[in-house]
């Protein structure tokens, strides 16, 4: 598994060449710093660890300070580790979107936009209790009988209720790669990406 840390910009659309509009995320991806290359002999296993987008230096504690400073980097705000990617790079180099070349589809992992404690309805779909009529009053968004009652007394773990929704990482497969633009760090991916604008997400091959 290899991959870059990075930023959603926002969506918007380009045509193919048959004329067709597509919808389309576009992603900044990096520049990212090797911060610390693991290996089994010294750490149990393969993993490389990138940061990204600076820190400001009295934001950041000495322990970190320090830790960037083996790397020669600013400090950084967003740390992310990848598995068995170790021989691709040293201590100290740059990951950029150059490592998407070669690439049509990346999964690309974001936390999903938090929308708050919500009803039944909103956060499951469900239809309501029923129409208006035969007695009912301000039932259209009621979750109805939860179906627990002198047994089992109690609620099922599990059951759809409402509740907090949204603001949990969320990870999409398979999403391709429409344009790379290098010099300014961008990625053109077709669809939506988890997440609101300017948050972090995690791009993988």
């Amino acid at each position: 598994m290899a991959g870059i840390i990075g930023k959603k910009i926002g969506m918007t659309s380009i045509f193919s060449a048959e004329g067709k509009n597509i919808p389309c995320t576009v992603l900044e991806a990096g520049p990212c710093v090797v911060t610390q290359v693991k290996t089994v002999e010294k750490d149990g296993y393969n993993a490389l660890q990138i940061a990204y987008e600076d820190k400001k230096q009295k934001r950041t504690n000495a322990a970190e300070r320090g830790h960037f400073k083996k790397a020669n980097s600013t400090p950084k705000r967003k740390i992310v580790e990848f598995s068995d990617y170790v021989r691709d790079f040293k201590l100290g180099d740059s990951v950029t979107v150059d490592i998407f070349n070669d690439i049509s589809f990346v999964d690309i992992t974001g936390t999903s936009k938090g929308k708050g404690f919500q009803g039944v309805v909103k956060r499951h779909g469900f239809q309501g209790v029923g129409g208006q009529t035969h007695g009912q009053h301000n039932r259209l968004r009621a979750p109805g009988s939860l179906g627990a009652s002198s047994y089992p007394s109690r609620v099922f773990k599990g059951m759809r209720m409402a509740g907090r929704t949204g603001g949990d990482q969320v990870k999409i497969f398979n999403l391709e790669i429409l344009k790379l633009i290098p010099e300014q760090n961008l990625i053109v991916v077709k669809g939506s990406v988890p997440g609101a604008k300017g948050s972090y997400i995690i791009i993988e091959k």
